[in-house]
């Protein structure tokens, strides 16, 4: 038991959620209810997490602390995390994306081994710009 309230307090703390521990649904902000949400999925260390736009109603120290922490996940720990976005920021932060469009995949882009982020995410703005469109129109 000592372990899981250590490793509860540990992810609430990275996502800056401490102070909701003791509340209900109602009394929380939308951003502090997906950060809630991102904690459970993450707290139990499980080998696949599905992810639907998980960044969407976090503000960007949230966003970057939660995708960091899927990075963890998926390097230390092995995890697979699929995540659906439309933002090119997150998507920077994967090793593999499937852009697709009209129902199809559209073409695939991997982080190559020593790629920082930075680059990543000014390839995946290569492909956004061939598809003639933002990445609000990815998807």
């Amino acid at each position: 038991m000592p372990q899981i309230k250590e490793r509860v307090a540990e992810i609430a703390k990275k996502l800056g959620i401490t102070e909701v521990l003791d509340k209900y649904p109602y009394q929380m902000s939308g951003g502090q209810k997906q950060r809630v949400a991102s904690a459970r999925a993450v707290v139990t260390n499980p080998k696949l997490i599905l992810a639907d736009e998980p960044t969407g109603a976090l503000d960007s120290k949230s966003s970057r602390m939660l995708l960091e922490s899927f990075m963890t996940l998926n390097k230390e720990l092995g995890s697979t995390i699929m995540m659906v976005t439309h933002d090119a920021f997150s998507a920077s932060y994967a090793s593999r994306i499937l852009f697709i469009k009209d129902g199809k995949i559209f073409t695939e882009l991997r982080k190559e081994e020593n790629e920082d982020r930075k680059s990543f995410f000014d390839r995946i703005m290569q492909v956004v710009s061939l598809l003639g469109g933002d990445a609000e129109e990815l998807g």
